[in-house]
């Protein structure tokens, strides 16, 4: 896998090889896709404001997380259904993930069990939930989350009901998580006070995924809550919201850097992970370069992405002049609405691959 010299090859292989409702699984949002490409529009509508002369010779791209360092500021989103994707599911993503020295997020919608996932490899991992069932029910499934070693639980909360994912549904195709038995209703009932109940029983940081407005982070924060995710699925859950990038200041301002903020949604370059911790994110999160990586070829090419996407964390920084993430300010991005042409993250994928026979 070492054979693969740019994410473009990554994303191009796994085109490739995954069948057609899996492809669009990972690439599909909810009806008009609007939330998706809003994404990445905000992230093309910041430039940087690079800074020169400066000795940036030695560069550091590591960073630390409620106690967990990693070699840069990207960590491996929750995707459900990760077995329909790869094999390995997330027990491949725990490992690619922990091999390169970031946090894999495990769905608690994918396969294999808590326990393998979580005995898959050393190191840290936090575990992500839905919440399909009452209080009892959370207690005994983070009982085995903790147990499995995992050391953060993950709320999700934008998915009171699961979005119209057209993608999806001219395959006439569902995914695994979604066969199996559980309670849609508790997420539909899910409210501060029932997070009040489950951070009683969690025995470990809890973290809110699905943040969209600054008011929603500050009562998060006010309830104890030990780290907000600014998230809205990836353009999965609700059409026509707006980019987190947008939303993420408003955020970080509010809450005034006393808690993490994570942010994800349409984060696909070593540029883009940039931007957001220049707006003040802790951490950047993604979800469909691992999902590429695994259906292209497993854990080596998600260990290749990985390293790739450092790569490119690396000289971005070397480029606008620093060389520590913590260096990174609001100083270092600025708006410009002047569009340069496409939106998508790999502009030469439908181009020959001329690096293949």
């Amino acid at each position: 896998m070492n054979e693969f010299r740019s994410t473009t090859q990554i994303v191009r292989a796994a085109r490739a090889t995954l069948p057609p409702h899996a492809w669009d699984y990972i690439v599909g949002g909810a009806e008009t896709e609007t939330t998706l490409r809003r994404n990445r529009i905000a992230i093309e509508r910041l430039a940087f404001c690079a800074r020169v002369l400066r000795d940036v010779e030695h560069i550091d791209t590591s960073t630390t997380i409620l106690g967990t360092k990693l070699r840069m500021p990207y960590i491996l989103a929750p995707v459900g259904s990760l077995q329909d994707i790869h094999p390995g599911g997330s027990a491949s993503q725990v490992r690619g993930a922990c091999a390169f020295g970031t946090l894999p997020v495990v769905s608690s919608v994918t396969q294999p069990s808590i326990e393998e996932s979580g005995a898959a490899a050393s190191g840290d991992k936090w575990f992500q939930l839905y919440v399909r069932g009452d209080i009892d029910w959370v207690a005994e499934v983070v009982g085995r989350a903790r147990a499995a070693g995992f050391r953060a639980l993950v709320i999700t909360v934008d998915v009171a009901h699961y979005s119209n994912r057209e993608r999806q549904r001219r395959h006439d195709w569902v995914a695994d998580g979604r066969k199996a038995p559980g309670g849609p209703e508790f997420q539909a009932r899910l409210n501060w006070e029932t997070l009040d109940q489950i951070r009683a029983v969690a025995g470990m940081p809890v973290i809110v995924k699905g943040i969209q407005t600054a008011a929603d982070a500050q009562i998060a924060l006010d309830r104890g809550i030990d780290a907000v995710w600014v998230s809205n699925h990836g353009g999965r859950q609700l059409d026509h919201a707006r980019a987190t990038i947008d939303i993420l200041p408003e955020v970080v301002s509010a809450i005034g850097h006393r808690i993490p903020v994570i942010v994800d949604g349409g984060f696909m370059r070593g540029t883009d992970i940039i931007k957001a911790i220049a707006l003040g994110a802790d951490a950047v999160a993604g979800g469909k370069m691992h999902a590429w990586a695994l259906g292209a070829g497993g854990e080596p090419a998600l260990a290749r992405m990985l390293e790739l996407l450092r790569i490119e964390v690396e000289t971005a920084m070397a480029l606008i002049g620093v060389t520590s993430i913590g260096e990174l300010d609001a100083t270092y991005v600025a708006r410009d609405d002047n569009r340069a042409g496409s939106i998508t993250p790999f502009p030469l994928l439908d181009e020959p691959d001329e690096t293949q026979p």
